[in-house]
């Protein structure tokens, strides 16, 4: 074995040591911040709307495979064993929509996302396992790269090298493990899940009728427990509103007045809306915050979140898969086609097709091919000296 290790370690192969050290022990605290975890951080609707609103989106748009040749020229390669997974699906449980949503989910609430790589026995590509970022431990190897711990929930953990996975990264601050948005962002996060949580405890607790009730006289203790007890069981919480109150001997009911801040309350939580698109630059309008819109404003926030929302991450992903499916240096590409978006806007899209048509840039076949259309059938031409079908008389 000796022999074998020195081999190893001249080609660069990394030991699959159980002793690297941890990440844990490295990098503590990651996917977790301020008391929340990134899963709780879901219970907020707007995370959860823009993490939806990203990660579904680049699951819906075309992914195709390009080789370019020698002179730089891109050839889509529909027979490439990725575009078939694409198609077919990642796994048998998994279609390759469902397994980008996981993965770009996962990267934008933890701020990593993590697949490993499955090849068949000659090395081709044959799919990918999504592993959720919570199963995964990392350690740095002695040569600096990485390797990844996979737990399978039972106990049992097997460890993948750099080039068994596909890791996709939110920015990070050591160049290794991303760090999400949310955990950059952790006051603002905790202070719009404490705006919900007031109003949540205000809405259980609150009394309507509300204001005081004045007893002429002293009341004993157990007297005022009585009362109070009574009144919150016939009055309390939003699902009593509006209940006749009745009162007798001599006491005297005066509404109050709801606080300034109880009153500043739904425009908090409007304002805590727009604090957490801002995180991941989705525009309000996409996660159906329509205050202050109009129709056109509304047209142009879907293509701001396509150019600033979206592209960033698509090139992450094409980058990750540049890196770590086809290999070094290779001709083959992955590219995620965000004009699929022009599918929902159809004058849109056949203005850009006539403009293209009357620049010579695409011919009709081609615009034919982009709709997702067979080339037209050539039709037959007339017999020389049979034009506009007269005969020679």
């Amino acid at each position: 074995m000796g022999l074998i290790n020195r081999l190893a370690a001249r080609l660069g192969y990394e030991k699959r040591a159980a002793e690297d050290p941890s990440w844990a022990a490295l990098a503590p605290g990651i996917g977790a911040y301020a008391g929340m975890s990134a899963r709780a951080a879901e219970n907020l609707s707007t995370v959860l709307a823009c993490t939806n609103a990203i990660a579904t989106a680049l699951a819906f748009v075309p992914a195709l495979v390009y080789r370019r040749d020698a002179e730089g020229n891109r050839i889509e390669m529909p027979a490439h064993p990725l575009n078939r997974l694409v198609r077919g699906g990642v796994t048998p449980q998994m279609t390759w929509p469902d397994f980008l949503e996981h993965f770009v989910a996962s990267t934008l609430l933890t701020g990593n996302g993590l697949a490993v790589i499955q090849r068949a026995g000659n090395g081709q590509l044959a799919g990918f396992r999504y592993i959720p970022w919570g199963f995964v431990t990392v350690a740095e190897l002695s040569s600096g790269r990485l390797a990844y711990d996979v737990s399978d929930g039972r106990g049992n953990t097997r460890r993948h090298l750099e080039g068994e996975v596909l890791h996709l990264r939110d920015r990070t601050d050591d160049g290794k493990i991303g760090r999400s948005r949310l955990s950059r962002a952790a006051e603002t996060v905790t202070g719009v899940q404490a705006a919900n949580q007031h109003a949540a405890t205000f809405l259980a607790n609150g009394a309507s009728p509300s204001g005081v009730i004045e007893v002429p006289g002293t009341m004993k203790p157990e007297q005022r427990t009585s009362l109070r007890d009574s009144f919150q069981a016939r009055h309390g919480g939003s699902s009593k509103a509006g209940s006749t109150l009745i009162l007798d001997g001599g006491m005297k009911w005066t509404a109050a007045q709801v606080s300034p801040e109880d009153a500043e309350l739904l425009e908090t939580r409007k304002f805590g809306v727009i604090e957490l698109c801002r995180l991941f630059q989705v525009p309000p309008p996409i996660v159906q915050a329509y205050e202050n819109n109009t129709f056109t404003n509304a047209a142009q926030a879907g293509l701001w979140f396509a150019t600033f929302g979206l592209a960033p991450w698509a090139r992450k992903i094409e980058a990750e898969f540049a890196r770590s499916v086809f290999p070094t240096g290779g001709p083959y590409e992955l590219e995620l086609d965000l004009s699929g978006f022009l599918r929902g806007d159809p004058e849109t899209r056949w203005n850009a097709h006539k403009i293209a048509l009357e620049t010579g840039v695409l011919d009709p076949d081609e615009v034919r091919q982009i709709e997702g259309w067979n080339p037209r059938p050539e039709r037959k031409r007339p017999p020389p000296g049979n034009e506009g079908g007269q005969g020679n008389g």
